[in-house]
């Protein structure tokens, strides 16, 4: 007799599915955050796969900060037109001309928190009732203690210390009127099997994310792009280095780092003997110890 076995991809691949297609089952209005980062591109591709040869019976959203790299968003219509999917856009600039927002001043300025005020506008505004994110247990602490079905109350905010019991493959979709849910297909993913999974299903990314010469600064260590949202010291002189990006978000708190990765494969090489952890390079992480999770107590990502 023969044995079925599944490799570690294709497991962590069957679970996304599930838990994906639970989504469709459980809620009424869900939808898939989209940024155009590698996470939440392969959330797209396991979200076609599991309802192929349907199209994504999702809407995809995403909470745009206006402060984006032009690649992303190059990136991310030619996206949505290539799969045929639904995109609605939430702006932070909108959500600062209504005065539901305040913009950071100064050099450390950044729109990133700010698009927790954004995204429950978003909610709120197409009634959704679940949204599916990229987030891995392996980026950072606060989102190590995300289940795969994470609870918001009526007001969008996550409580760590009330979150339902997940027993083997059970899911909890029940809510109360005005709450909602953050669901993580693929929680149980690291890095190295993201950039495997990349490799084997032959998905297109950003041209961020391979190694190119780009004009950058540093600041507290980090590698920040040049750019006119980026205000610089004179003390911050302007190089030109080869680097790449591991994360992709808002361009005032996204670092890179010095890389000669050009391919895929040489992308999971240089993952595979790294010894820190792809988040060291967000600014946004590091205004305190408790960063992300007091953002995401108050409604973010």
């Amino acid at each position: 007799m023969k044995k079925y076995k599944l490799s570690n991809l294709q497991e962590l691949e069957s679970e996304a599915i599930y838990v994906i297609r639970e989504v469709a089952s459980q809620f009424e209005n869900p939808a898939l955050l989209f940024s155009g980062g590698k996470d939440s591109i392969v959330i797209a591709h396991l979200t076609r796969k599991a309802f192929w040869p349907a199209k994504i019976p999702f809407t995809l959203a995403h909470i745009d900060t206006g402060h984006n790299f032009e690649e992303t968003i190059s990136f991310r219509d030619n996206y949505i037109k290539d799969i045929g999917a639904r995109l609605v856009v939430g702006s932070v600039q909108e959500s600062i001309n209504l005065g539901h927002a305040v913009e950071e001043k100064g050099f450390n300025a950044s729109r990133n928190a700010l698009q927790t005020v954004t995204l429950l506008d978003t909610i709120d505004k197409y009634k959704f009732d679940a949204c599916i994110g990229g987030a891995r247990r392996d980026e950072e602490k606060a989102r190590a203690k995300e289940r795969f079905f994470s609870h918001r109350d009526e007001f969008g905010q996550w409580d760590p210390k009330n979150q339902r019991p997940e027993l083997w493959n059970i899911f909890n979709g029940k809510k109360n009127i005005g709450e909602t849910f953050r669901v993580f297909p693929i929680s149980n993913w690291t890095e190295a099997d993201i950039w495997q999974y990349i490799q084997q299903e032959q998905i297109n990314l950003p041209s961020l994310y391979f190694a190119h010469e780009r004009e950058i600064f540093e600041r507290n260590g980090i590698l920040l792009a040049k750019s006119e949202y980026n205000l610089t010291r004179d003390t911050e002189p302007i190089t030109t280095k080869k680097i790449r990006f591991r994360t992709i978000g808002d361009i005032t708190c996204t670092g890179a780092f010095l890389s000669d990765a050009e391919s895929i494969d040489d992308i999971i090489k240089e993952v595979e003997v790294s010894r820190v952890t792809e988040r060291k390079t967000r600014s946004d992480d590091k205004r305190s110890e408790g960063a992300m999770e007091d953002r995401k107590k108050l409604g973010y990502f």
